[in-house]
């Protein structure tokens, strides 16, 4: 259900995701070292094939339930593309034995984390579920596994090819959308199956026929083909009893065969130059490489991580702070089960030749293959990934989880526990072995996609064909299955009890400069996060006579450098350290952050004091900064979503408001163009200051060990001066009427929707009841919004609403990209939902009100997993007031709201009020749009300024064309 996507890296893919720097180890210190960042497991299989795992982490009362098949679109037949993507959506539309949304269940027992994912080689569903819900869970797994074929129909397989098919318009619409395509085509050979992308073709989508879908399901859906994952609080005698219970009686299905391995290495280089809609050029270069699973992979992750995949690699170093030709650059491996990718990917500044870049990328590369990297280099690139590993492994389930691992393992490996053996290659790496994999993989044979600024070029599609035929082979005759003991005609079993919310007890301690300090205690992994609270935010640059942006640019810039330190110095030295650090802005404050691995807090927590005490503000640091910044910008205004995002506060809070600025904070190019040292400086002086500021902490540490630290490092620091006013945030009164706005955004094959108006604070006595009224409407995937657009219309692939925090009004707003086509259509019924709710003419229910507060309440026991979630919430509590109880306060007043005071919040919505904007082709949208006569009409550009109207507004009534 979640966006397909190119596979990242299988086995080290906690590393990569949470990489950042530990102290450099050799083999047999890693070997020592190995039970601290070990993920236990058990495992056992049932006579059906099923294999299961079992690893228990009883952190909190929730199981994560992982089911992987081993079946992705490396196995469609020709003619049948993104079919393993399409089935994935059909997998979530009911069973023989539930009829209904597959979400639903789970909503109203909490779950988090809970989605399905396809890419080339498995398909994956998973959920997070209280404890008390594993039965749940269970049922519905192995309900779709074993009596699905019945409850699929025309209609479904209709309805989510719809969905799909608007998934992929979505990808598409996106700057550089069409770059995975491409280069699918251009690396492997027609008839690879990595040839074609996993969302598949509009042709072959449209081709699908149902008993395609059945015949799908019978190939690739038996137990023998999966993989079932069970983590958290679980045992391994439990799992044998409720699995054997819910999936013993399903019967095998085919041995299906798995493609042989076929790297499809290639003997010449090739070159391909695109144009699309995009701000500025962007090189990629890929070469085939060795597959998963094989110790080549795992020595290129390290090299990739030398080459450009960290602050300090040699590109980032020549192309980023040497010779500034690019924005940014990355290297990285993307693995897959029959060959992977090597990939460099760098971004070039407005106005740079993309051939200057190139020569360096290959200049860099050949200097790195003929001499090899450094040990210096190579020590770090490792600790990298170790570090990264231990900050993962604190995840259960969800994406990149340790449910994750362990199946991607089993399924790639046929080993669990195939990380250890990834782990300590890693650990035995020298340079002379990182020098001879990169001359193995990295010599010819690469292939160069250059996206030039221009107009999109629609991808060329092939027409659909007659479907290769899906041979199914006999099922084994050593398989047998036991007699069904689970009674499925009453539906799935709803848990009559849940897990009490637990929150961690909050400790308090005061800096001898005033300094707050609240402490929250997490032993699960080895490391200390932290959060320092500031005052300041997006607000302050209007509040406190600033230039639009600076509070996000200057905290960014804090640690660009800082007491001595260069910015690639101090990039370095927190890698060295194993530590994560930087700061940024909000809407209503500033706040700085810290990530250290418990032996290293010391040294980290002394970096972390230079950074907010000492930065340097290097006036070429801030040159270079600046540039990227606003090359960051004019990607916002390509992106369709962020482009109305950056008009819409404006035409909601009215200029020269405190808050009438893009939502990513970024400012304007104008405005970041005209920023200087003395602005930065000035900013922080007023708002980086110890005086009101809050540090919460959370993580494996006490507050007798951490206050001693924070004592040596940050007492004797004060802010200079006097501490600036934070002022107080306008009240603005609602439109008198409806308005619209479009934007241009020519070829698009989607327009996206956004409507909303401004709510009250936060800190409102209403905020709960809000929300609540809100999570009925838009705010969960079985909402009216989305079950109406995506669901039923499958006009998008899907619509929610939202209204994020604020101290002032806040924005409420809606969304939904859709089909071209589908653009007055879809305002309409958003239009109609909106208004018939807040008018009470289609109050929420019982039932509805009754699913949301059943979610709220169940998910919080399992919602504070990990320390980030932890650090998260206590953040909020100080940003808004809150008690130290306010996680039991909310909990109580949840449970207590009816549906009548649901339906009073919801009046807080004004249906004469809305403020829409529409970005798309306006040759296509803007005469149906003001057809429907929703309100006033006016074009703007990607700034927010009015442009004269293309098109005269229909007559009362008429059709558009």
């Amino acid at each position: 259900m979640s966006p397909v996507a190119r596979p990242r890296a299988a086995i080290l893919a906690l590393a990569i995701a949470a990489a950042t720097g530990a102290l450099a180890f050799t083999p047999a210190a890693a070997q020592a070292q190995q039970a601290e960042v070990d993920i236990a497991y058990e495992q056992f299989t049932l006579p059906n094939g099923l294999k299961v795992i079992v690893h228990t982490d009883r952190k909190a009362p929730v199981v994560a339930v992982n089911l992987w098949y081993h079946v992705g679109s490396k196995d469609e037949p020709r003619g049948r593309t993104g079919f393993a993507h399409l089935f994935e959506h059909l997998m979530f539309n009911g069973t023989e034995n539930y009829r209904g949304e597959y979400f639903t269940p789970f909503e109203l027992v909490g779950a988090t984390d809970m989605n399905g994912t396809t890419n080339t080689d498995r398909t994956n569903y998973f959920q997070n579920v209280p404890t008390t819900a594993l039965d749940l869970a269970l049922w519905m797994e192995s309900d779709r596994m074993g009596h699905l074929l019945g409850a699929i129909d025309q209609k479904t397989l209709d309805e989510q090819r719809g969905v799909v098919q608007n998934e992929k318009r979505q990808g598409e619409n996106q700057p550089y959308g069409q770059v995975w395509t491409k280069l699918n085509q251009a690396l492997y050979p027609e008839g690879h199956p990595y040839h074609h992308s996993v969302i598949g073709s509009m042709a072959d989508l449209n081709a699908a026929s149902l008993e395609d879908v059945k015949n799908w399901f019978r190939a690739w859906y038996g137990p023998n083909n999966a993989v079932l994952v069970l983590a958290g609080d679980i045992d391994v005698a439990t799992a044998k009893d409720k699995v054997a219970q819910y999936f013993g009686h399903i019967p095998a299905g085919p041995d299906m065969a798995q493609p042989e391995v076929d790297v499809a290495r290639r003997s010449a280089d090739t070159r391909e130059v695109m144009n699309d809609a995009v701000p500025q050029a962007r090189i990629y270069r890929a070469w085939n490489i060795a597959p998963t699973d094989t110790v080549d992979v795992d020595r290129l992750h390290v090299l990739a991580r030398v080459l450009g995949g960290s602050d300090t690699s040699r590109l980032e170093k020549r192309l980023v702070h040497g010779d500034k030709l690019v924005d940014s650059v990355s290297a990285a491996v993307s693995e897959s089960q029959l060959g992977s990718n090597f990939l460099v990917v760098a971004t070039v500044k407005d106005g740079v030749e993309p051939a200057r870049v190139e020569a360096i990328v290959d200049e860099e590369l050949a200097k790195l293959l003929a001499e090899g990297p450094t040990a210096e280099e190579v020590a770090q690139a490792k600790t990298v990934i170790r570090a990264g590993f231990i900050r993962g492994i604190e995840r259960i389930g969800g994406f990149g989880g340790k449910a994750d691992a362990l199946a991607a393992c089993e399924i790639y490996a046929g080993d669990p526990g195939c990380f250890r053996e990834t782990l300590d290659n890693v650990a035995a790496v020298n340079p002379a072995q990182l020098q001879a994999v990169g001359r193995e993989w990295l010599g010819d044979g690469d292939h160069t996609l250059v996206v030039m600024p221009g107009e999109r070029t629609p991808l060329a599609e092939s027409p659909a064909v007659d479907p290769a035929p899906l041979a199914l082979p006999p099922i084994d005759p050593d398989y047998t299955t036991t007699a069904s003991v689970v009674d499925r005609s009453d539906g799935p079993p709803m848990p009559e009890a849940f897990p009490e919310l637990k929150f961690p007890e909050l400790q308090r301690a005061t800096l001898s400069n005033g300094t707050k300090v609240i402490l929250a205690e997490r032993q699960t992994v080895p490391v200390v996060q932290m959060s320092l609270l500031l005052d300041g935010g997006y607000k302050a640059d209007a509040l406190g006579g600033h230039k639009l942006g600076t509070s996000s640019f200057a905290m960014s810039m804090l640690d660009e450098g800082a007491a001595g330190y260069s910015a690639l110095e101090f990039a370095g030295r927190a890698e060295a350290l194993g530590a994560e650090l930087g700061a940024g802005a909000s809407l209503d404050g500033g706040n700085a952050f810290l990530s250290a691995l418990k032996d290293q807090l010391d040294p980290s927590l002394a970096l972390f004091a230079d950074m907010l005490r000492r930065p340097a503000f290097a006036p070429a640091e801030i040159d270079r900064v600046k540039a990227t910044w606003i090359a960051g910008i004019k990607q916002e205004k390509a992106r369709p979503n962020s482009a109305a995002l950056r008009v819409m506060p404006p035409l909601l809070y009215g200029e020269g408001h405190a808050y009438a600025m893009p939502f990513s904070g970024s400012g304007t190019e104008a405005s970041i163009a005209s920023l200087t040292r003395e602005d930065l400086v000035e900013y922080h002086r007023n708002w980086v200051r110890p005086e009101n500021a809050t540090l919460v902490v959370v993580g494996d540490t006490t507050l007798a060990q951490i206050v001693p630290m924070l004592e040596e490092h940050l007492g004797d620091w004060s802010g200079q001066g006097t501490p600036a006013a934070t002022g107080e945030v306008a009240d603005v009164a609602l439109p008198a009427a409806p308005r619209v706005f479009l934007i241009d955004q020519p070829g698009a094959v989607q327009a996206n929707i956004i409507v909303g108006q401004l709510v009250p604070s936060t800190l409102s006595d209403q905020a709960t009841e809000f929300e609540f009224a809100n999570t009925v409407l838009g705010g969960q995937f079985s909402s009216r919004l989305n079950m109406n657009l995506r669901e039923d219309k499958h006009w998008a692939y899907g619509s929610y609403s939202f209204s994020p925090d604020a101290l002032g009004q806040r924005p409420w707003l809606a969304f939904a990209p859709v089909q071209i086509d589908k653009t007055a259509e879809s305002m309409a019924e958003l239009k109609r939902e909106i208004s018939e709710y807040a008018a009470g003419t289609t109050p929420p229910t019982e039932d509805e009100v009754a699913k949301v507060r059943a979610n709220e309440m169940r998910s919080l026991p399992g919602a504070y997993e990990t320390a980030s979630a932890v650090r998260s919430t206590i953040s909020g509590m100080v940003r808004y007031g809150r008690p130290d109880d306010y996680v039991q306060r909310r909990l109580a007043e949840i449970e207590s709201l009816t549906p009548a005071q649901v339906a009073d919040a919801a009046t807080t919505i004004s249906p004469d009020a809305l403020t829409w904007v529409v970005v798309g082709d306006l040759d296509q949208i803007e005469a149906p749009v003001r057809a429907l006569e929703l309100g006033t009409v006016q074009v703007l550009d990607a700034d927010g300024l009015p442009v004269e109207a293309s098109v005269k507004a229909p007559a009362s009534g008429a059709d558009a064309e």
